[in-house]
């Protein structure tokens, strides 16, 4: 490679600048989803509560994370992005300073939701600052470094927090936190763009009234299959249907008013359409297989959490790896094309693990999962490149809570269905053997849904290539340039 086409794969000194601060914020954000799960046991004993109550430790986050997404588009352009971003850094490092010295489930859960309410602003905030920042030049580079702790935090939180545990007390899942969080803060206060503030118009309250709960309703409905142990028990089914007609209503609403909470006619754009639908549909292919092989070392081979963590790593590799090319195999043959090779061989490389034993080799597992990770990190961030890269540069607060809620939502969906899936095999299981034919029965489902996901991926790259076609038939320069046009134009037709 020529020095020239070597530094034109580097990102400029500014953006890389900015994209440590936002992958800083985003890793604290992400992490936290996971790394408390391997506690809740302990937690229970310590506070001397059921494992019922202490579940809302991890729900109360992830209620207060999707209730924020929806108000943080107004807000940003009320605040300025990186005042938002900033205040939003203070409140999560409180609130996990405040989760260290909680004395009280009641208090640890309520300090929780204080630590979500700033979790959810950071992501889609950071994603906004940095897109702005990138440019078309760097878009696919830039969405690839906020992939990192997207991708990588379900397989590494459950091992960090393993270690904590085992090593520290569980104190310090919360408190590891609060060093990370003074750091960013500083190079954010240092390193970040000012931001000017924006017209944001009143805020649209009856919208979020309709949006946050909505969210926040689904949310709950599918995290409550795990206990119900049925997608159709009423725990889950009237929350979820409650929060989708809130969330119906919301978009209707926001159809008719001049300025909604957020611009739904973004996806009268078939591009932004297609990105959108396929970044749910890898939420719950991805985010949802991703709870199945840390139980399978568990249920079915007996491995404690920390060795568990250890054996998950060779996915993680592989989604590092799969980071560092995606962006240039994006650059090079398009963002639909890339997702569409990403699904493909992630559906492929979850074939072996349908025939799972209590003896398979680990050796065996690892490669498999080192091929698994590289598809997860070439699927997921192309996306999500696809759907900012047609958007004009006061659209993308727009579209950043619309993508990361649309991911979510997808990922809490996949945990629902296959878990539901898993807990029906595993019922009358006694023995590992038994265990272990339940995880390869629940891996077919994984590989047929992967394959269902490839039908979004295909139209994102259908409609990504007549973008293309059109732009070069009428070879005008727009008057304001799309965010990432060059994300999407491969080199050789």
């Amino acid at each position: 490679m020529t020095s020239a086409s070597a530094s034109s794969h580097r990102l400029e000194p500014h953006v890389a600048r900015i994209a440590v601060v936002i992958v800083l914020g985003a890793i604290m954000s992400v992490l936290d989803t996971t790394i408390v799960n391997v506690a809740l046991r302990d937690l229970s004993l310590d506070l001397h509560v059921s494992l019922d109550e202490i579940q809302w430790v991890a729900t109360g986050y992830l209620l207060a994370l999707a209730t924020m997404l929806p108000i943080t588009t107004w807000a940003t352009r009320r605040i300025g992005a990186k005042r938002l971003y900033i205040a939003a850094l203070v409140l999560f490092t409180a609130g996990s300073a405040l989760c260290g010295l909680a004395w009280s489930s009641t208090s640890l859960i309520a300090f929780r939701v204080l630590q979500g309410l700033g979790g959810g602003i950071i992501t889609p905030v950071g994603q906004t600052i940095l897109v702005r920042a990138a440019g078309p030049k760097n878009i696919a580079r830039v969405m690839s470094a906020i992939g990192v702790p997207i991708v990588l935090a379900p397989i590494f939180g459950p091992t960090l927090g393993g270690l904590l545990l085992e090593h520290a007390g569980w104190q310090w899942i919360f408190l590891v936190n609060v060093p990370i969080g003074v750091a960013a803060v500083a190079v954010a206060t240092r390193l970040l763009p000012s931001g000017e503030r924006e017209e944001a118009g009143p805020l649209d309250l009856a919208g979020l009234l309709l949006v946050g709960p909505g969210v926040a309703l689904v949310t709950y409905g599918l995290a409550q299959t795990g206990s119900a142990g049925s997608l159709t028990a009423p725990g889950v089914v009237i929350p979820v249907l409650v929060g989708l007609a809130l969330l119906l209503a919301f978009v209707a609403r926001s159809l008719r008013v001049p300025a909604p909470l957020l611009d739904l006619r973004l996806f009268s754009d078939p591009g932004y359409r297609a990105a959108s639908i396929t970044t749910f549909a890898l939420g719950a292919t991805l985010f949802g297989a991703m709870i199945l092989m840390p139980l399978y070392f568990q249920e079915a081979r007996g491995e404690g959490a920390v060795v568990t963590g250890l054996l998950l790593m060779p996915q993680g590799i592989g989604a590092a790896f799969a980071m560092h090319v995606s962006a240039r195999l994006t650059e090079r043959f398009g963002a639909g094309a890339t997702t569409v090779g990403g699904v493909v061989v992630t559906a492929l490389s979850t074939v072996p693990f349908a025939f799972v034993g209590s003896g398979t080799s680990y050796v065996l597992l690892g490669a498999a999962m080192v091929v698994r990770g590289i598809g997860i990190g070439t699927s997921m961030m192309p996306a999500m490149t696809a759907a900012f890269a047609g958007l004009r540069r006061d659209q993308v607060a727009d579209a950043s809570p619309q993508l990361t809620v649309l991911q979510r939502v997808g990922g809490s969906m996949g945990v629902a269905v296959f878990t539901v899936i898993l807990q029906s095999h595993l019922s009358g299981a006694r023995t590992p053997a038994a265990s272990a034919s339940a995880f390869a029965t629940t891996y077919w489902w994984v590989v047929a849904i992967s394959v269902v996901a490839l039908v979004p991926a295909w139209l994102l790259m259908r409609s990504e290539r007549r973008a293309l076609a059109r732009a070069q038939a009428t070879a005008k320069p727009a008057a304001d340039p799309p965010t990432g046009e060059l994300a999407l134009a491969p080199e050789a037709a």
